[in-house]
C-alpha cells in the first residue's frame, strides 16, 4: 500500500460521529489556508498569524451559509502535522459538519485518509513512529492505566530509552570497524561483552513489562470459578458494585456464564462469572461446569472461591500459576483456614480491598509504576528481534559479533521507524481513525 501524497490539503471530520454541542473539522497541507478562505466569511484566515481564532460563518460553493463558527489557524511548522493547518469549530449537528466538509471538499480539499494527519507529523520529524502509535493508544484507551502508558508514549519516554540503547550500540559497531579496518593502529578490541550485555539487560527489563502492558491496553479476563453456592454471584456484584448477578441461597443457579467489565486499580477487567463446579449427571449443568473450565483455561486471572462455612471440595484442575485462592462468607464461622487464601465477604465488605489489590497485582504487579509499559505488538516483536541478535553477539566471534550488533541496531530502530518500508508505516496509520 503506498503513502498519500504529503503536500495534498486534506480535511475530516475529527468529533466522533453523533450530536454534540461542538464539531470540530480540521484541515492540512500545501494551500490549506487559501481553501479555507473560499469557504469562510469573516477576517481573512490568509492573514491570521498562527495559534488565533476568529469567529464567522462558513459558506458552500453557492454562498448559502452553513453555519457559524471560529476558526483555529496554525501556521507551518508549529502545528499538529507541521504544515499550515485549520481547525473549524462549528455545532455538533451531523448534518452541519457533513455540509462543511463537503464545502471544504469542493473548494480544493480532498478527505483524508486513516491516520493521515498522524502521518503526516511523523513524515514531518513532528513525532517518531513510536510516539505516532502512543497517539493511537491514547485515542483509544479506555482506563486509567492505559491513559497514564499513552502518555508517557507521547512523552519519548520509551523512544529516548530506544535510542539510548541504539547510541550505544552506534558506538559499539564504530569502535569495531575501527579495529577490523585499521588494525595496525593499535585500536584496542572493542568491550562487547560489557556493553551488549548492558543493553540486553535494558531490552530484558522492557521485554518484562510486555504482559502489564498488553493488560492495561486491551484489559483482563477474570474469571470467577468454585462450587455450587461458592458466592461467585455474590462476590461479582460486590466487586461491581451493583446487582448484576442472580444471587439465590439454591445451588446451580447459574448455568451459563456471565460477563460483566469494571476498573480495578485503573485497569479495565472483564469479570466471568461461570457456573459451579460439580459432578453431575444432568447434561445442561454439565455443558455449564465445562464451559466454567474451559473459561478458566483462557482468562488472565482465574478467582476460586471456596465457602469457608462449609468443608473445602476437591479443587478443580485450574491453571493455579493465574489463580487467586478465595475463602468467601467470612462474615460467618469458619469451618477451615488456609493462609493461602483472601477472606472476604461479600455481605460486609470485608476483605474486598485486599482482594482488589492481590488482582492488581497479580495481573500487573510485576511492571514498576512511573515507567513505560510495552503494550504496542508491533514494539514487542521488535525488542524479542533485539535481543535474539544481541544474544548472538555474546557468543560470536569478535570479527563477527557487529554484524549481530548491527541486526540488533535495525531491530530497535524499527521501533522508532527509522530505515523501515512503507508498508510497515502504512500498517501502522491504517487503524487510525480518519479524523486523526
Amino acid at each position: 500500500m503506498p503513502l498519500p501524497s504529503l503536500h495534498d490539503p486534506i480535511a475530516a471530520i475529527a468529533t466522533p460521529p453523533g450530536k454534540g454541542a461542538v464539531g470540530i473539522i480540521r484541515l492540512s497541507g500545501l494551500n490549506a489556508l487559501e481553501v479555507a478562505a473560499k469557504v469562510w466569511r469573516g477576517k481573512d484566515p490568509r492573514k491570521l498569524e498562527g495559534g488565533r481564532f476568529t469567529y464567522g460563518t462558513i459558506v458552500d460553493a453557492r454562498g448559502e451559509v452553513l453555519d457559524e463558527a471560529l476558526m483555529l489557524v496554525f501556521r507551518a511548522p508549529h502545528s499538529y502535522t507541521g504544515q499550515d493547518a485549520v481547525e473549524l469549530q462549528t455545532h455538533g449537528s451531523p448534518a452541519v459538519l457533513r455540509q462543511v466538509l463537503q464545502a471544504l471538499l469542493e473548494a480544493g480539499a480532498r478527505l483524508a485518509q486513516p491516520g493521515e494527519f498522524t502521518l503526516r507529523a511523523y513524515l514531518n520529524g513532528r513525532m517518531d513512529l513510536a510516539q505516532a502509535e502512543a497517539v493511537l493508544a491514547l485515542v483509544e484507551s479506555e482506563s486509567d492505566a492505559a491513559r497514564r502508558q499513552a502518555l508517557r508514549g507521547l512523552a519519548r519516554s520509551l523512544s529516548q530509552q530506544i535510542e539510548g540503547m541504539a547510541e550505544r550500540l552506534y558506538d559499539l559497531l564504530a569502535h569495531i570497524q575501527a579495529w577490523l579496518d585499521y588494525p595496525e593502529e593499535g585500536v584496542e578490541p572493542a568491550e562487547i561483552q560489557t556493553t551488549v550485555s548492558e543493553v540486553l539487560a535494558e531490552v530484558e527489563r522492557l521485554l518484562a513489562t510486555a504482559p502489564a502492558g498488553r493488560i492495561a491496553h486491551k484489559g483482563a479476563r477474570l474469571a470467577l470459578v468454585g462450587a455450587p453456592n461458592a458466592g461467585k454471584s455474590s462476590l461479582l456484584n460486590a466487586l461491581l458494585g451493583y446487582e448484576r448477578a442472580i444471587v439465590t441461597p439454591i445451588p446451580g443457579t447459574t448455568r451459563d456464564y456471565l460477563e460483566a467489565p469494571l476498573e480495578i486499580a485503573g485497569v479495565p477487567i472483564t469479570a466471568v462469572d461461570t457456573a459451579g463446579v460439580r459432578q453431575t449427571e444432568d447434561p445442561v449443568e454439565r455443558s455449564g461446569v465445562e464451559r466454567a473450565l474451559k473459561i478458566a483455561q483462557e482468562a488472565d486471572l482465574v478467582l476460586y472461591l471456596v465457602d469457608a462455612a462449609e468443608p473445602p471440595p476437591t479443587p478443580p484442575d485450574l491453571p493455579w500459576e493465574r489463580a487467586l485462592k478465595v475463602a468467601t462468607k467470612a462474615d460467618l464461622p469458619p469451618a477451615w483456614e488456609d493462609a493461602e487464601f483472601i477472606r472476604v465477604s461479600s455481605q460486609t465488605g470485608f476483605g474486598l480491598e485486599a482482594l482488589r489489590k492481590a488482582i492488581h497485582d497479580k495481573l500487573i504487579g510485576q511492571a514498576p509504576e512511573g515507567e513505560i509499559w510495552i503494550s504496542n505488538e508491533r514494539h514487542t516483536q521488535a525488542l524479542y528481534e533485539a535481543r535474539q541478535h544481541l544474544l548472538e553477539a555474546l557468543t560470536a566471534p569478535q570479527d563477527l559479533a557487529g554484524l549481530s550488533v548491527q541486526a540488533a541496531l535495525e531491530a530497535l530502530n524499527q521501533i522508532l521507524g527509522k530505515d523501515v518500508s512503507e508498508e510497515v508505516i502504512a500498517r501502522v496509520f491504517r487503524n487510525f481513525c480518519v479524523g486523526k
